[in-house]
């Protein structure tokens, strides 16, 4: 990247490293090796120290249940009513696991090569290898705990394929596999909570990280029921707060979801990793109007037996699919991707279904003059299966389809397009999964660690599960081994008065600005300018004009954004909401500056200058084969860059192909 490009944006700053995963042992061994070297607490002591968690997700949750468990002080922060309101609920499609129950040829390893290829070789082999390694753990955990998998007639659980694999290893329960899981978590949290090990602190949203002589040693909490400032302190923190998609408005995240206690702590030190490797998922319900708030997946698992296609002449497109004879069909994945078809990894499937609606064969209402979808058909699955069959795999998600667009599936073809879903970037963690403050652990899609520049299907729920039950219990204690000689905190601490002062601080700056325009409508327009040009295709001149939209959004926000109500004694949702979209512009501002700077294609960063003769994601492992890791400079100064390299020792390098 040129000189002129750099100045001004961003500089330089010491690459940095991994020092945790030991890498003088094979790659099988490293996580027995890492967990026999880590220091340990010992029972009678682990009830004399505090752990903090943010988040109840399948991360949050699984942690707060098995470090209770352990016997440490748990307390956890959530912003819904209930932890069983997590985002994780959400979740359809199913959990991989490397259990080769179909008996074919699956394994850990290939488990941990999908993964990295799928990932766009963008990730840590280190990582990779340990969430392919404890996944079998997790099935037999969650099944202990009663989750309701599917099964097959003999009794045995029952497998299906998600995208980028040739294997049957994903493991689900129809398609509400992420509700199940959650519960079985919930329920383990819940028992803790009832053995005193745990306290849950529910309408708490986290807006400020307490730093004590270089180390996380808490947070300050705002009671959204009542808007104080609450303090609380501890020997460690956990950021378990999900992922950053939100940033651009239309999403499948649910409308609470954030990235305030992330981007704080960015603020506070913590290193932001890969920002701009968003994931835009290829099976969602299109959006239909301009007034829509949120947008709705629709499992991966439907690619499994569904087909997808346009019609091949654009004078079809207005035609009832149905009356579209199968020779004016163009199934363009298994055209293009004959090994894989249909169940190619997202992103691909994501930017060919663009480029179709970009020929004009899109299907469906026009947005801004173009018809933004493309068919997802069952009539051969039916003729092949029956109705009866097709309704036990997927019944739910058709009677979901029908009640959001009036359609019946089982009779006309779901419309279906991509839409902002997962974030693979998140805050920068070593093998322990602490970040670059030390005692500030990350875990699940708060963090960067294990997919890369694109996730597989089926693979969040596997890693929030695998960081909260089997990793941050095994690599927090090495840690909290040497809490017992911290200085102890009160709310006269400096660290604590700094914190709560900057918290407090920001309220008050939103609330006396005083101005004409809605928080949602600066959100919208904020997720419109990264949608355009950070979204499922950027280019430098496309990037270069974002980040001066959101430079200039940002200052009218603090001009003119009006935030109705009190900010003590009340609900203040307006509050709320300010305050996140305040970090989301800081933070889209840092997503654009990451993509421009990554000059090549990978995974779901695909600039348009990089691409093969066949439009494919063009690699440049020569210049950029590390993890991008931000340090916030403050206010109003360009980040800092930190290259961690990435080091291949068991997996080749090639450019990918599903073809």
């Amino acid at each position: 990247m040129s000189d002129t490009l750099i100045k001004g944006l961003y500089r330089e700053g010491d690459p940095i490293a991994d020092t945790k995963a030991p890498l003088d042992v094979p790659l099988s061994q490293c996580w027995e090796q890492r967990k026999f070297s880590a220091s340990l607490v010992n029972p009678a002591n682990r009830r004399k120290l505090r752990i903090l968690i943010v988040g109840t997700g399948l991360a949050g949750g699984a942690a707060a249940a098995s470090l209770g468990e352990m016997g440490y002080n748990v307390e956890v922060f959530f912003y819904q009513d209930s932890a069983r309101r997590a985002h994780s609920i959400a979740a359809q499609g199913g959990i991989n696991a490397a259990k080769d129950y179909r008996n074919d040829n699956d394994s850990v390893y290939r488990l941990f090569y999908d993964t990295v290829k799928g990932g766009d070789y963008r990730s840590r082999e280190t990582n990779v290898y340990r969430l392919a390694e404890v996944s079998s753990n997790i099935i037999d955990q969650c099944v202990a705990q009663g989750v309701p998998f599917a099964r097959e007639y003999g009794g045995l659980l029952d497998n299906r394929s998600f995208g980028g694999v040739q294997v049957s290893r994903t493991f689900y329960a129809r398609g509400q596999t992420g509700q199940q899981l959650l519960i079985g978590a919930y329920q383990a949290l819940e028992r803790q909570v009832a053995a005193g090990t745990v306290i849950e602190h529910s309408r708490h949203e986290m807006v400020e990280l307490i730093i004590s002589d270089g180390r996380a040693r808490g947070l300050i909490a705002r009671n959204m029921a009542t808007g104080e400032l609450e303090t609380y302190t501890g020997d460690a923190v956990v950021l378990a707060s999900g992922g950053y998609g939100n940033v651009f408005f239309l999403s499948t995240n649910a409308m609470g979801c954030n990235a305030t206690a992330i981007w704080r702590a960015h603020r506070k030190g913590a290193y932001f990793a890969n920002p701009c490797f968003t994931q835009i998922h290829p099976t969602c319900i299109p959006q239909h109007g301009d007034q829509q708030s949120k947008l709705t997946l629709m499992s991966e698992s439907l690619r499994n037996d569904g087909r997808i296609w346009v019609p091949k002449k654009a004078e079809d497109c207005e035609k009832d699919p149905r009356q579209i004879p199968e020779e004016d069909r163009d199934y363009y994945l298994e055209r293009i991707y004959p090994s894989f078809g249909n169940l190619v990894p997202r992103d691909i499937a994501s930017r060919q279904a663009k480029n179709m609606c970009d020929e004009g064969r899109g299907v469906g209402p026009k947005i801004g003059g173009v018809a933004r979808g493309v068919y997802l058909d069952f009539a051969e699955a039916i003729g092949r299966m029956g109705a009866d069959k097709v309704s036990e795999k997927y019944g739910n998600l058709f009677d979901m389809y029908e009640r959001i667009t009036g359609d019946n599936p089982y009779e006309v073809p779901m419309r279906i397009y991509p839409a902002v879903h997962y974030t693979m970037g998140g805050l920068w963690v070593d093998y322990d999964l602490e970040s670059s403050i030390p005692g500030l652990y990350v875990a699940g899609e708060a963090n960067f660690s294990d997919h890369g520049a694109n996730r597989l299907g089926a693979s969040a729920l596997m890693q929030g599960l695998s960081d909260g039950y089997f990793v941050l219990p095994d690599t927090i204690n090495d840690y909290l081994a040497h809490a017992f000689s911290f200085p102890k905190l009160d709310e006269s601490s400096p660290a604590v008065v700094e914190a709560r002062t900057a918290a407090q601080d920001k309220i008050d700056r939103l609330m006396a600005v005083n101005g004409t325009r809605s928080v949602d409508s600066f959100h919208k327009e904020l997720g419109k300018i990264m949608w355009e040009y950070c979204g499922m295709e950027r280019n430098e001149d496309g990037l270069r004009k974002a980040i001066g939209l959101i430079r200039t959004l940002r200052a009218d926000f603090w001009q003119n954004v009006r935030v109705p109500g009190k900010s003590v004694g009340e609900l203040n949702q307006s509050l709320e909401k300010a305050g996140r979209v305040a970090d989301f512009m800081e933070l889209g501002e840092l997503m654009c500056v990451d993509a421009l700077h990554r000059a090549e294609s990978c995974g779901g960063h695909f600039r348009s200058e990089s691409q093969t003769p066949e439009g494919e994601a063009l690699r440049d492992d020569k210049d950029y084969l590390y993890v991008a890791a931000w340090e916030w400079a403050g206010e109003g100064q360009p980040p800092v860059l930190h290259k961690e390299p990435l080091i291949y020792n068991n997996i080749e390098l090639k450019q990918r192909s599903y073809k």
